[in-house]
This record gives structure tokens, sequence and C-alpha cells, in this order.
């Protein structure tokens, strides 16, 4: 039986205006934008194959060129679209967009020339330029952001020596910080604005291309033909086609509309409430980004922050994203199981074996892009040869195959996706470049861990506030580059520390790294060669000067753990940087899923954010257990273990399991959940939860049959 539920009315437009940008439109326009979008795509393949041009050279040809993009497509205020006032001040923009490229290119060693002492020239075009990236992100990403930059460029000149403690800074002249904001590589055109115009632009096109061959569509058709028939079907179609759409669009809000209108009106009509409905299509969609192979552009920032290969990255990062997933997946089930929704086949249903052999072509450039990866070439190559080999798979199909017209329809797609994120993250570089100059990176992990008390569990909480706070203003990416630069140090040392006392407490510490004791407290060596209480570890570390510290972890864990321990702190803080795409009160995913479902936005966002309590507990697994650089066999059991222990931590939230769980069971699912999750537990006990859960879920499966 299916439960009654208020029926979508197909009839009614979603709006989705909160969630695009007010672009203006026109034949001129149009074929201006259209052009300009083909020749950056094509310039950029240029630069990231074969081209050899100075880095800053590029780097301010890619602001310039989507800079332009945004101030043709994107006007100063929505009211103004149609202003020939407003595009006239727009077309100056545009001339200087231009202008600041020609500038640096030939006029960069004249600086140099001089001592790197600015000239009157000097000052107009990097003061212009840094307004200008203002501007442009304002309008493409509202004024949070602008407001942040100018904070933070603000404290290097003036408010900085205002203050006292440890944000007290003495300065910097306005000339030295706008050219360590526009001619240096630590600024707008450093290392962001490399990874901008390289890795992401690289990957954004490559998922126009599989969008434009018709990928979308055989991805939601997979999903549908995998999961229909199951209970709950229609949920885990949302959970699996949004987990796979989202790994090649990056953006989840894009995943959203694009999977949601689809996918919610088939949960609606299969019996599962609105609200839900769209909560799940908000968390899978936020889930989207933490799935390997693309991830959003965070797999790439990640690989340049710790210098980590991006294979690396995106290998370690498979597992917890599908953890995440399965406990979206549980939700569902309990969801539908509770609301009585069956597994229902639609008259259009299709079964596997025939969507794959319609759509089997569409596997062949993921499959391109992953061996090319695997065998070393830089991601960059491998999506550029991933392009082409869409297009020679697409020839394959009878409905999609790409001809020139729809090659450069796909490029220009790309170009127009990238835009905002483009100048975003040249923007960014801004900030970025601050934290580095004035080291307030340093210092807000070290106010991290003593506001924590050295505790890894509490560090962990106070990331996650800032990071809720700060994606209430800036997108995901952008915060978890300014949380990542801020705090990973913190959360490294924490994490790192707790493995070091760990083995010194088992007296497992090798010979080089008790020689640094050595210095420090001679009579602790036959201690440390037996095992010691955690209390007199964490003394004896103690009294370790910082500066033999990173010596010391090298010594004792070694370079590959120490490299993976910085993965796990950057994973963690990228994991709960996407936390502002579901939590209340600003959540433009779960605003965009509610605008399809028809639901209040913030009660639908409470939803979302209540069905993506994996972004929580699966950091957690990461901070306290070898989740992530973990060996097989580590890996496997952690993996069993944390499945049923999500699900049964689901159970007790929801009170209901197969059947309604009634207090006691409910409190014991919890007992079960919290045996099968918490860290470093013996077998025998992570096994005795097992065995509670699995008896408190025979129990409701029995008594669930007998109600049907």
């Amino acid at each position: 039986m299916t439960a009654s539920t208020q029926q979508p009315d197909e009839s009614q437009d979603i709006n989705l205006d909160d969630f695009e940008t007010k672009h203006r439109s026109g034949l001129w326009l149009n074929r201006l934008v259209f052009s300009l979008s083909i020749f950056l795509a094509l310039a950029h393949i240029y630069i990231n194959t074969i081209a050899t041009l100075p880095e800053l050279w590029v780097s301010a040809f890619h602001f310039a060129g989507f800079g332009i993009l945004c101030a043709l497509l994107i006007p100063a205020n929505p009211k103004w679209r149609e202003s020939k006032i407003a595009l006239f001040c727009d077309g100056v923009i545009v001339l200087a967009l231009i202008a600041m490229v020609l500038y640096i290119i030939f006029f960069e060693d004249a600086l140099y020339a001089r001592g790197v002492t600015f000239n009157t020239a000097d000052w107009i075009v990097s003061s212009v330029t840094v307004l200008l990236s203002l501007e442009l992100i304002r309008r493409t990403s509202g004024w949070f952001i602008p407001f942040l930059i100018v904070i933070a460029l603000t404290y290097v000149v003036l408010w900085g020596s205002w203050l006292g403690g440890m944000f007290n800074f003495p300065g910097l002249s306005v000339e030295t910080l706008l050219y360590r904001s526009f001619f240096s590589t630590d600024g707008m055109f450093g290392s962001i604005s490399r990874i901008s115009w390289s890795f992401v632009f690289m990957f954004i096109l490559f998922g126009a291309f599989l969008v434009k061959s018709g990928a979308g569509d055989f991805i939601i058709d997979l999903s549908r033909s995998l999961a229909s028939k199951m209970i709950g079907g229609p949920g885990f179609v949302a959970v699996l086609g949004s987990g796979l759409m989202g790994s090649v669009s990056g953006s989840s809000v894009a995943n959203t509309v694009s999977t949601g209108v689809i996918t919610i009106p088939l949960m609606r009509r299969a019996g599962f409430p609105a609200r839900f409905a769209a909560g799940v299509e908000a968390a899978a969609s936020t889930g989207g980004q933490l799935m390997p192979p693309v991830m959003g552009a965070g797999a790439f920032i990640m690989a340049s922050y710790t210098q980590v290969s991006y294979v690396t990255i995106i290998s370690v990062a498979a597992i917890p994203a599908l953890l995440y997933f399965l406990s979206v997946g549980f939700f569902v089930r309990v969801e539908a199981k509770r609301s009585r929704v069956i597994a229902t086949e639609s008259d259009d249903a299709v079964n596997v074996s025939q969507v794959l052999k319609q759509g089997w072509h569409h596997i062949v450039p993921l499959g391109v892009l992953v061996t090319l990866l695997i065998q070393g070439f830089t991601p960059t190559y491998a999506a550029g040869i991933s392009i082409i080999a869409v297009i020679c798979a697409s020839f394959l199909s009878k409905k999609h195959r790409m001809g020139p017209a729809e090659i450069l329809d796909a490029m220009a797609q790309g170009a127009k996706n990238m835009s905002t994120t483009a100048v975003l993250l040249v923007g960014i570089g801004l900030v970025v470049n601050v934290i580095s100059t004035t080291g307030v990176g340093n210092t807000f992990s070290l106010l991290i861990t003593n506001w924590a008390g050295g505790s890894l569990f509490f560090t962990i909480i106070l990331v996650a506030i800032a990071s809720l706070i700060l994606g209430m203003g800036l997108p995901v990416t952008a915060s978890y580059i300014v949380l990542g630069t801020l705090s990973a140090p913190a959360l490294f040392n924490l994490i790192a520390e707790s493995q070091l006392l760990d083995m010194m407490s088992a007296g497992n510490l090798p010979e080089a790294a008790s020689a640094i004791f050595m210095l420090v407290d001679p009579s602790a060596m036959a201690a440390l060669a037996q095992g010691m209480p955690m209390e007199q570890a964490e003394a004896l570390l103690a009294q370790v000067p910082n500066d033999f510290k990173s010596m010391l972890m090298d010594q004792a864990l070694g370079a590959q753990s120490v490299a993976m321990i910085l993965v796990t702190a950057h994973m963690i803080i990228f994991w709960l940087s996407q936390d502002s795409n579901v939590t209340p009160p600003v959540c433009l995913t779960a605003f965009a899923a509610a605008a399809i479902a028809k639901t209040p936005p913030m009660r639908t966002g409470m939803t979302a954010w209540k069905l993506a309590k994996g972004l929580y507990i699966v950091p957690l697994l990461m901070a306290y257990t070898p989740l992530i650089g973990g060996d097989t066999e580590t890996l496997i059991r952690l993996s069993f273990f944390a499945i049923f222990g999500m699900y049964a931590l689901v159970g007790a939230m929801e009170g209901y399991l197969e059947d309604k769980v009634s207090i006691v069971p409910r409190a014991l699912l919890l007992i079960a959940a919290l045996m099968m999750l918490w860290p470093n537990l013996d077998l025998w006990i992570e096994c005795l939860g097992l065995a509670a859960f699995l008896l408190i879920f025979i129990m409701g499966k029995n008594s669930y049959k007998k109600t049907l």
C-alpha cells in the first residue's frame, strides 16, 4: 500500500529565482557572451596543455576573462538589466580589465627595474583591480565576501596595530600591501588562482561536456533502474542520482536543481512527505561534493595545501563519502517503512541491462579519467583527454552525438559555469595573502587550541561552529579555503599528538623517536620502552620544545602517516564546510529543494540538517580512527561497524527502525551505536553492539509484518 500524500502541483512553475543569477539577455549580448565563452574555453585548454606562459600573466588573464563575462552577464543591480547607462559602465569595467592584463604583461619588468617602487600607474592599476575584484564578487556572491576582504586588507595597514595581545600586527604600508596583492604570487594571482585556471576549470569543462553528451539523463535512469524496486526506492534514486551527478557537477545547488526536479516529485508520488523528500535531495546533493573523482574544487585545493597527490586525495575520500550516502539512505529506509512507502515500479521504468545497453558509453570518459590519474598523469592532462573521450564516446549514441555545434555549446556552458567560481577564488586569494603575511593563521590555531583546552573533540566542535558562521556568507569552497588556512595546523597537531601519545602509552615508540626524549628526560627512557600511563605520557610530551615536535612526529609516525594526518585535518574541515548547505538560517541547497517541493524553506532546512548527520559523524571517525590512510584490514573493520553503527543511530534518533521502537529498545539502539562507532574499542564490544542492533532490527521486522 502507498500512503496518501498531497501530490505536487505539476502545473506550477518551479520558482528558483533566488538561486539563479539575474542574467542580462539580448540577441547581440548573447552572441558576444557565447563567443567570449568559447574563446575563454579554448584559451584555457591551450594554457593547460601546451602553453608555457608566466603564471602571473595567466592568472591575470583568467581573472580578466571571467570578470568580463560576469560584468556582461550580471548587472550591478538586477533592476538595471535593461539600463543602457549600467551597460555602458560595465563596458568601462571590461576595458579596465583588458588594460590590467596588458599592463602586467608589458610593465611588470619596469616595476622591478625601479627597485619595486610604485609609480602613479602602478598605484592606479593595482588599486582599481582590487576594487574591481570586490565589485565582481559582490555581484556574484553578495556582500559578505567583499566585506571580509576589506576587513582583512585594512587589518594589515590600519587597525591591526590598534589591537593588543595575540592579534596585534605592526602593519605594512599600502604600497607593500598592493604589491603583495597584485604583483606578487601570494595574492590575487597566487596559488588559489592557479588552482582555479588549471584544475577547477578543466574539470568544470569536463562536467559540462558530460552533461551535454546526455550523461545526466543516463545517471538518473541508472539510479532509477537500480533503486526503484527497493523499499523507499524513489528516495534511494535521489541519494544515488544526486551522489553520482554531484561527483562531477561541483555545485550542490546546481545538483539539487538539476536532479531534484525529477527525484522530488518521484518521492512525493511514492508517498514520502514533501518536506522529507526535499530534505533528502538537499542532503544527497550536498554529499555530491564529497564524492570522488571531482569533489567540487575541494580535492584540488586540498592537494595544493597538503602537497599530497590528487589521486591519493580522491582514493582516501571514497570510503568516507560512501558512509555519508549510506547514512542518508538509512533515513530514507526508516521513513519509507514509517510512511508505508512500498517498492513501486512506474510505467516508464527500465531495467539495468537496458539502461547500460543504451548508455554504457557514458562510463568510458570516466574510465579514461580514472585510468590516466592512476597512471600518474596530471589532473589537467587527464581532464583534457577525458573531454576528447566524451566527444568520441558520444558517437556511440544515437541521441546525443556531439557535432561542432554541441561541442561549442559545451565549451560555452563550461565557461559560464566557471565565471562566478573564477572571480571568487581570485578574490579569496586576497584573504589568504593577509593570513599568510600577518601570521594570523597560526595565531588563530593557537587560540582554538587554547579555547578547546587541547581537546581534539572540542576543537572539532569549534571548527564546525566557525564553518557554519563562515558558510552563512561564503560558498563552500571559499569557506574551506579560509578555515583550512586558519585551523588546519591546530587540527593536525592535535591528531598527530593523539597518535603519538597512544604509541608512548603502549610502549611502541621507535628508537629514533625515543632518542629525542633523551634530551628532555633521560630517566623516562625505561618507561617509554615498557609503556606508561596516558597522564605520564602527556606530561612527558609537554616537555618537548615546539621546535623538536615536528621532528619527533616524523621519527615516531613516519612521513607517510604524517602526510595522511595532514590530509585528515583538511578533510575534516572540508566536510564541516559543507554543513552551511543544509543548516539554517542560510542553507541554499535546502532552500532550492524547498522551492521544488513547495515546502517551507526553514523547516525544510531543519529536515535536511537532520538527514545530513553524516557530515558530523564521519569527521569524528576520521579524527579518532585511521579511516583516512589506514591499511585494508583496518578500513574493512572500521567501515563494517560504522555502517551498522550509523544505522543504529538513525533508528535511535527517529524512534523507528523496521517498526516503531519504544523507549527501552531506543536507548539500547543508542548504546549499540556508540559501541560500534566509539573509537579504539575491543572487537568483542563492537560485536556485542552489532548483536543488539540486529536483535532489535529482527524484532521490528517481524512486528512490522504483522501490521500489513
